[in-house]
């Protein structure tokens, strides 16, 4: 009987590499990227597939329970289970790649059945527009004149040194170069979470899920991103009560604009000597 191998966040490879006029052949690492079905269950629904999605291995609970929450689901109701799917049908390589969210009673949002970013399999957002904006915000059930909270945080004493605290934390990708990654960043400015994968929306969802497995908020003041932000995170954040997203990159048209209505603070470009601000709050000083 062969056992099933648990997926690690890196493989090794044997490449060959010009540089400096020469050849030579050499081991790399790269990131692993390989697929995770979600199926959620509750009392009286057999488990069912939702969608699958294109990960790196690792902390897969908080995947599915990040995206869980991201879409609403565990409004009204709470994670009974967690867990690897059994079904004796998987072949060994699936085993590690199926997880199974059951609740503990029916969601008040099932996860939607058109296509979108938690339920893709890719990391691109689906069709968005004014009636996806209307759904997010229904979800999150906040409208921008609330304000975000914490955003008293986003001074630029703090912002500017966020970059270097991420990379620091950042091991597979100084391994690999191949991998996002994502932080929680708490009321005194430290790190509380961070989570790689080669999925911008995987390391957010990493982030939120490590918060909900442990009891915690995942409405934290700020949440930190190595890549660009598109509509997908903004929903997320808003939807789970984050406060703002910061990001290494640039943000999307339709990512400024849900932020803008939902009350999630935005900033991109953000370097140790730069950054910009799409949706106030607005960092003091600034």
């Amino acid at each position: 009987m062969k056992l099933a191998r648990r997926p690690g966040p890196t493989v090794r490879v044997r490449v060959r590499e010009y540089a400096e006029g020469r050849w030579r052949s050499r081991e790399d690492r790269l990131a692993t990227e390989e697929p995770l079905e979600i199926r959620l269950a509750w009392p009286g629904r057999p488990a069912e597939r939702i969608g699958v999605t294109m990960r790196t291995p690792g902390h897969d609970f908080e995947l599915a329970a990040g995206m869980m929450a991201g879409q609403g689901v565990l409004a009204g109701t709470e994670l009974s289970q967690v867990a690897y799917c059994t079904d004796v049908t998987l072949a060994p390589e699936e085993e590690f790649n199926v997880v199974t969210v059951t609740l503990a009673a029916p969601p008040l949002a099932p996860p939607s059945v058109r296509a979108s970013t938690v339920l893709a399999t890719s990391s691109a957002c689906g069709v968005c527009g004014t009636e996806s904006i209307d759904e997010v915000l229904t979800l999150a059930g906040r409208r921008s004149e609330a304000g975000p909270p914490g955003s008293t945080l986003l001074t630029p004493e703090l912002l500017q040194v966020l970059p270097e605290r991420l990379r620091e934390h950042q091991r597979v990708f100084a391994s690999t170069g191949g991998l996002h990654a994502a932080a929680a960043v708490d009321a005194t400015g430290r790190l509380s979470e961070v989570r790689e994968d080669i999925g911008r929306h995987n390391a957010m969802d990493k982030v939120i899920g490590a918060r909900v497995l442990t009891g915690q908020d995942p409405g934290v003041p700020v949440m930190l991103v190595s890549g660009r932000i598109g509509f997908e995170l903004v929903q997320k954040a808003a939807v789970t009560g984050i406060g703002a997203l910061v990001a290494i990159g640039a943000p999307s048209s339709l990512a400024v604009r849900l932020a803008q209505e939902a009350g999630v603070g935005l900033v991109g470009f953000l370097s140790a000597r730069r950054f910009v601000v799409y949706v106030d709050p607005a960092p003091t000083g600034v």
